[in-house]
């Protein structure tokens, strides 16, 4: 590797970044095959990206304590294969930034305020931060202001927001007056308590801050839903499903394993999300007409994006399914970002964290009035 796990940077090497491109800092990497930020950094190697140079990977848990943990000798042997990019525990140790500096940080959403903090300080001018942001609205909205108060621009990993799937629906629906959009959301867990128990408490802050947190930010940023302007919202008794289970650690964690509603806006407008945490992975929407009969239906992958993925599939066996059906929309935003931060242009579609903060307040207000009507 390009540095010690948790010392400064050799001063011989140079940064990989050249005019007219950033320098990105991966903060958060994960596993290999199985971390978000791993296949962003993928996605940046592989030079999908073009105004985006992966000059540095923070790594505190596999470069630390996490050594030896299952995903560590992997993590290892990736990083080996990547001399170029300068891997360290800490953004502390960076140096100072030659080209405009962008972090992506992609870690534990309950460490994100403080690794938001530490970017700042080390020089990045934009921050891409994946969702939700924080684990409270509260924390969100203050990291918000300090982002402001060092005019630090963050936009938010929200990549439905620039699918082709939910622009076909958008529009389609848009066309036909009466119509709704329900947004569907699928993962590929096992139907076992076991595999559930696992994902509840890897994914603590729950469905509606997880998963289904893409689907609430479309809600926020193209129905007009905030919490303020919702007049009714309705489960889906029959769909949905709220469990109790025990994670690896022996705490039981309360969570959806599946949700179906409606949301019914004061200005007028109906709109549904249905996840499953077992229902596949195949992301879609469909919409219905004024009587309720479905006339549109439109998914991710479509037949020209799935020859893409098996390409993706033989390349990365092992990977997590959702990371090849989503890849053109992980580029699209990535790329975005880094051209805001180069040039200072607009993002455009790219969610920014005051969408961010009101997506987070609307999974909180949603949270509680879904699991009594589930009772």
């Amino acid at each position: 590797m390009s540095s010690t796990s948790g010392g400064a940077f050799r001063s011989t090497l140079q940064m990989k970044a050249e005019s007219g491109q950033v320098e990105v800092v991966m903060v958060g990497c994960g596993a290999p095959n199985r971390g978000m930020g791993w296949y962003h950094a993928v996605q940046m190697i592989d030079k999908k990206c073009p105004t985006a140079s992966l000059d540095f990977v923070i790594e505190p848990w596999f470069l630390g304590k996490g050594k030896t943990t299952p995903g560590g000798p992997e993590f290892a042997e990736w990083a080996a294969e990547n001399p170029d990019i300068q891997f360290t525990t800490s953004l502390t140790d960076l140096p100072s930034p030659i080209q405009p500096r962008l972090a992506l940080i992609s870690g534990r959403t309950a460490d994100n305020p403080h690794l938001l903090t530490e970017s700042i300080k080390n020089g990045c001018k934009v921050i891409y931060l994946e969702k939700p942001g924080a684990p409270t609205v509260t924390e969100l909205e203050s990291m918000k202001a300090e982002a402001a108060a060092a005019d630090v621009k963050v936009l938010m990993g929200y990549n439905k927001n620039v699918c082709k799937y939910v622009k076909k629906a958008r529009d389609f629906a848009a066309g036909l007056p009466g119509s709704s959009v329900t947004f569907v959301s699928n993962n590929a867990y096992e139907n076992t308590a076991a595999s559930l128990g696992e994902c509840f408490e890897r994914n603590a802050e729950g469905m509606l801050k997880n998963m289904a947190i893409h689907e609430l930010a479309l809600l926020v940023s193209f129905y007009d839903v905030s919490v303020d302007n919702i007049e009714s919202v309705t489960a889906d008794k029959e769909f949905s499903s709220l469990q109790t289970l025990t994670g690896p650690s022996g705490t039981e964690w309360t969570d959806f394993d599946k949700i179906k509603f409606s949301i019914t806006t004061k200005t007028g407008t109906t709109v549904s999300v249905q996840a499953d945490r077992c229902g596949g992975t195949d992301s879609f929407a469909f919409v219905l007409d004024d009587i309720g009969a479905e006339v549109f239906r439109y998914y991710m992958p479509d037949e020209e994006d799935k020859a893409h993925v098996a390409e993706l599939e033989a390349k990365y066996p092992t990977a997590m399914p959702y990371f090849f059906t989503q890849d053109p929309d992980y580029i699209t935003v990535k790329e975005r970002v880094a051209k805001t931060c180069l040039d200072g242009s607009e993002a455009e579609g790219v969610a920014t964290i005051d969408i961010a903060v009101e997506t987070l307040k609307v999974a909180e207000y949603l949270t509680p009035i879904l699991q009594e009507q589930l009772k």
